[in-house]
């Protein structure tokens, strides 16, 4: 019998058509028994991955950018215990898709699409760890990154723009963190410290940058690895600034960009590497994300590494 999947597509994705989206869904239904939904509002995707799973559907997949990706994870690993977990498939549809490119799946959607048949007709499943944040708000996991301060400002900025009518790209992205720059207010703000059990506290932190996997994020083609050495089947990893001056920062983008990341040591910046909690502390409010997603402004969030969290089928 053919496998029962529930696909969930986003209708706003930023890089698909609705023709693309037409011919994915026919490849997918000549391979599997499958009901297709689409998404209508923020978390809908997380209830509908949620419901799945108690339902009894084998698979879920779904079409679209990180922020559906992060819904339909937590909505597959919130669903009650007597509740067998299915496994997931993710289709690119973002302008950056960085936790389904990082899975190695190709970034055109309908090139995706032939690689996951591919992986069902052969059993192909990979089973991966995940970050998770616990705070006095909300509990919640995340797929590649989360960030604190400038990065989670941009993330904000970018989803207002959005509600206007503009389309989120890596432009888009790289002209409010600049303007945020030059600036200055939030980027030359060092209220953050950070905490690792056992070790000495990390004051006086600008930025403070977590991640699941390596690269962080996307220019354009091009990978930015503040934590090259950050892997999907590691714990966590993290990268905070200690300096925020222009040479600093132009450095450490330049480094950023570059084949090898940027090195576990080196002036202006500290790493952490492979770490199971901890805990990121700010004097003040400041502006948090995961995955791409404004989460509000927090004073104090807990970080800690899921080994083995999810199966994927890539």
């Amino acid at each position: 019998m053919p496998v029962r999947a529930l696909f969930i597509v986003n209708p706003q994705a930023t890089t698909t058509t609705p023709r693309a989206r037409d011919v994915i869904v026919r490849a997918i239904a000549s391979d599997l028994d499958v009901d297709l939904v689409q998404t209508e509002y923020r978390d809908h995707a997380k209830e509908l991955a949620r419901q799945a799973a108690i339902e009894g559907y084998e698979l879920v997949i779904s079409l679209g950018g990180d922020g559906t990706v992060n819904e339909v994870v937590n909505g597959i690993l919130t669903a009650p215990p007597e509740a067998e977990r299915p496994a997931y498939a993710a289709l690119p549809g973002g302008s950056a898709n960085v936790f389904i490119r990082a899975l190695g799946l190709p970034p055109d959607p309908v090139e995706a699409t032939g690689a996951v048949l591919e992986a069902l007709r052969t059993g192909s499943q990979r089973t991966v760890g995940l970050g998770r944040i616990d705070g006095p708000e909300d509990g919640r996991y995340f797929t590649f990154c989360a960030g604190f301060g400038w990065d989670a400002e941009v993330v904000h900025e970018v989803e207002r723009q959005r509600r206007r009518g503009r389309r989120a790209s890596p432009a888009l992205y790289m002209g409010i963190a600049l303007q945020m720059f030059l600036k200055g207010e939030e980027v030359r703000d060092p209220s953050l410290e950070l905490e690792v059990p056992g070790r000495p506290l990390s004051k006086d932190l600008y930025l403070a940058l977590v991640t699941n996997t390596t690269p962080w994020t996307y220019a354009g083609t091009l990978p930015v690895q503040p934590t090259p050495r950050s892997r999907l089947g590691l714990g966590l990893d993290a990268f905070a600034l200690t300096q925020a001056d222009a040479l600093t920062t132009a450095d450490l983008l330049r480094r950023m960009l570059s084949p090898r990341g940027v090195p576990p040591a080196g002036r202006g910046y500290v790493t952490w590497h492979n770490e199971e909690r901890f805990t990121i502390r700010t004097r003040r409010p400041r502006a948090f994300q995961i995955d791409g997603e404004y989460l509000g402004h927090r004073k104090q969030v807990d970080f800690r590494s899921v080994p083995k969290a999810l199966r994927m089928v890539c």
